[in-house]
């Protein structure tokens, strides 16, 4: 029986590739730094245990008699002693350290797509940091380099407002194409590329099948439920502000601010080819995706 640790499996990409392993007969290990918060997961069947990415001495052993680890786990939003430098950089290293010591079978790693030394925003620098950092020890790796999540940027930042408020805001005109992935299709590539020789040592541009803008996601949602909402927009100017005047207090709103600044002056979109359809799989547009979240809200009712 194969071996999967996931590291930040109470994440949206974390937790559903713990249910799907699981479902595909696979011994699950769940990384978290709260056992309460993975009560579900455990119900499920995974082994559930306690590591903070900021605290190497947990880290020890955390990959032993491992086949894959899925590092799933990032501190965007984090701060103080969970800030993005600390769990991001330092933490992903020494997760990184112990998968070698352990001789993983594979290394999954969540990037990012534009990931690269000169980013306007340090998430995304860090991010090329580790994945050069990867390459260097000599571990069997793939890395994911990955949009923004449907179930985040798209539902619970903007649709979720729509249906619950009738009203949601945009930072920005909201009119810069922007490449959004679900994470029905995460977890499907995930199946796809783990212990296949194919993906090993490779860097992986994963995204979805459209480009959409923010106002095409809102109007999705307001026409898929069939009622109006007010949609208000944020002026960058003031996004700018709130970054500068959010860093010494919360560096990762701040950091949200900022990026969605640069994002309004920077092509988001990927190429067709980078969907799951490379692995012969059926992407989601997000006209689907926004479907499949009403039918289940109303099925929740």
């Amino acid at each position: 029986m194969p071996h999967l640790v996931v590291v930040g499996a109470t994440g949206v990409f974390g937790s559903a590739a713990v249910t799907q392993f699981l479902q595909k007969g696979w011994r699950v290990t769940a990384f978290v730094r709260n056992a309460t918060a993975a009560a579900n997961l455990a119900k499920a069947g995974a082994i559930i245990r306690v590591a903070d990415l900021t605290q190497p001495h947990t880290l020890s052993g955390i990959c032993n008699g491992t086949d894959v680890v899925l590092a799933a786990a990032h501190a965007m939003l984090g701060k103080g002693k969970n800030k993005s430098e600390a769990v991001d950089l330092q933490g992903a290293k020494a997760l990184i350290d112990e998968a070698r010591k352990a001789e993983v079978k594979q290394f999954v790693y969540c990037s990012l797509y534009r990931a690269s030394e000169q980013h306007p925003i340090d998430f995304f620098r860090t991010k090329y940091q580790v994945e050069q950092y990867i390459q260097s020890v000599g571990i069997p790796y793939t890395i994911l380099r990955l949009p923004a999540f449907m179930e985040w940027h798209a539902y619970r930042l903007l649709g979720k407002d729509i249906l619950e408020k009738g009203k949601a805001f945009i930072i920005g005109a909201g009119n810069n194409p922007t490449n959004f992935i679900a994470t029905e299709d995460l977890v499907a590539a995930l199946d796809a590329i783990a212990l296949n020789p194919a993906y090993i040592n490779k860097r992986i541009d994963l995204g979805g099948p459209d480009n959409v803008t923010r106002n095409k996601v809102a109007d999705l949602f307001i026409k898929a439920c069939g009622r109006e909402a007010k949609i208000s927009h944020m002026p960058l100017g003031m996004a700018k502000a709130l970054g500068w005047l959010l860093q010494p207090l919360h560096p990762g709103i701040a950091r949200i601010m900022h990026l969605a600044v640069a994002s309004e002056h920077t092509d988001e979109t990927m190429p067709a080819g980078s969907t799951i359809a490379q692995f012969g799989l059926q992407p989601t547009t997000m006209a689907m995706f926004v479907q499949q979240k009403i039918a289940a809200i109303k099925t929740s009712m």
